[in-house]
């Protein structure tokens, strides 16, 4: 309970913190992103040591960096909260339900998990939609709801292979309950690059 009153607090700071950052745009979100950016290379530098694979990474950080930079701000929005959303309704329904183990890779990692990652971003779709007066949901953010919550739940099962290669619980201490910022970033840097392609490919448009 301790970890997890941990938890609730570092969101209730951070998340506000973050989302000013993003609103602000310019050189206030230039300047949130490379320091994600670097505190996320640091920790991922210090994670995988003297390991082989380590070089591989830090150009994969810069592009999901970049591409992160480059979205408009309601697709940053509803990435960020599909990822969100996902990971709190994994953590939920896993600590709830337990059950079965999803992989031997991340022991936390539960079926039941799985499925509260998928329901909730598919909650958090239909509130946004409904927020802004878009009825019936244009059936391209279901399946794209659906996608960047495999993603983001595939990118944290990545990330927990590396740290289980590491022999490491979290990648870093910097936030309090979570552990460090690859921690919390694991589906999203994954995601983005993603959704990129998609936007890029003008499958965003309705």
């Amino acid at each position: 309970m301790s970890n997890f009153k941990k938890r609730i607090l570092s969101a209730i700071i951070l998340v506000p913190l973050a989302l000013y950052f993003i609103i602000q745009g310019s050189f206030m979100l230039m300047f949130f992103t490379t320091i994600c950016f670097l505190v996320a290379c640091y920790e991922w530098h210090v994670m995988t040591k003297k390991k082989s694979y380590k070089i591989y990474g830090f150009p994969f950080l810069f592009c999901s960096f970049f591409t992160f930079y480059e979205l408009d701000l309601p697709i940053v929005f509803f990435v960020i909260l599909i990822c969100v959303s996902t990971d709190i309704g994994g953590y939920v329904f896993g600590k709830i339900f337990k059950g079965p183990k999803l992989t031997k890779i991340s022991p936390n990692k539960t079926y039941a998990g799985m499925i509260g990652g998928y329901f909730l971003s598919l909650i958090s779709l239909t509130i946004i939609t409904s927020l802004i007066n878009y009825s019936p949901i244009p059936i391209q953010f279901f399946f794209l709801t659906l996608l960047i919550s495999t993603v983001s739940q595939i990118g944290d099962i990545i990330i927990s292979y590396f740290k289980r290669l590491s022999k490491i619980k979290d990648t870093g201490k910097i936030i309090p309950g979570h552990g460090g910022l690859l921690d919390r970033i694991d589906g999203m840097i994954f995601a983005f690059p993603i959704v990129y392609l998609i936007n890029l490919a003008g499958y965003l448009n309705v």
